[in-house]
């Protein structure tokens, strides 16, 4: 497992500005062990495919959960600051991530996140009383003392999403190296809801090296995207969801009074 100042090393390399995802928080001074989500490199052996993913395997406040009785009470406000950035894409060989500019962050209680990038699954990881989403976005932040900070958005089919169908525009087909896309701005203001409940609970990276520690914030309420955004993304990724993870006696809190 890496250790939080390592971890705030790697997100704020330069190098790494431009391909930040969940497995960057992997690299070490050799490559990191090539994985998937299915076969003999798949979740199930991630733990044994390298020294510094053994957390995958013998962690025990692993990530994603099933959200179910959950306990009522009265969170900390999440205070949103995101602001436009020039659109950053990359086919990381895993999902579709748009990576952010500094500048935009979310403060929760008294402490502050910067938002590093945003990255999609289909469907959603975590799952609620048992079922899962059509989608979700994963945002990704970090504080200055390393603590990492994810935040879900939970996607339902319904209506067009208009920043998906900005970010899908240039969604790139094939893996590779991001790419600035001139002229075009995103706003990841635009997947919160309007709603502020969540539910909160510590847990993972879900991806490789699945470190632990991390504050989860999984919005109640959904944002709205069309079937067809949804198979355009499953048709690059058909899988790119880790299985349910055993919740091991953890807390899961909801904030049904900010609804």
């Amino acid at each position: 497992m890496m250790k939080p100042n390592g971890l705030l090393l790697l997100l704020y390399a330069p190098l790494l500005a431009l391909c930040l995802n969940d497995t960057a928080f992997a690299q070490t001074e050799h490559a990191a062990p090539h994985w998937t989500y299915d076969g003999r490199t798949g979740p199930r052996y991630w733990g044994d495919l390298d020294h510094a993913f053994e957390e995958c395997l013998a962690g025990r406040s692993q990530s994603p959960i099933d959200i179910s009785s959950a306990t009522d009470a009265a969170l900390e406000r999440l205070d949103f600051s995101y602001a436009p950035t020039p659109l950053n894409i990359v086919n990381n060989g895993h999902t579709i991530q748009v990576n952010y500019a500094q500048g935009s962050y979310v403060t929760i209680g008294r402490k502050t996140y910067d938002l590093l990038q945003f990255h999609f699954h289909s469907p959603s990881e975590h799952t609620v009383d048992g079922a899962p989403y059509d989608m979700v976005a994963h945002l990704v932040h970090s504080s200055r003392d390393g603590e990492l900070a994810v935040v879900g958005i939970l996607m339902k089919t319904g209506r067009k999403s208009t920043i998906v169908g900005d970010i899908w525009s240039h969604m790139p087909e094939k893996e590779g190296a991001a790419q600035s896309i001139r002229g075009v701005t995103i706003d990841a203001s635009d997947l919160l809801p309007h709603l502020s409940g969540y539910y909160a609970y510590s847990g993972s990276l879900t991806t490789p090296p699945c470190s632990e520690g991390v504050r989860w914030f999984v919005m109640l309420a959904p944002h709205s995207v069309s079937s067809s955004q949804v198979r355009q993304f499953v048709n690059i990724f058909p899988r790119s969801t880790r299985p349910i993870q055993p919740l091991n006696g953890r807390n899961i809190r909801a904030d049904i009074y900010s609804q």
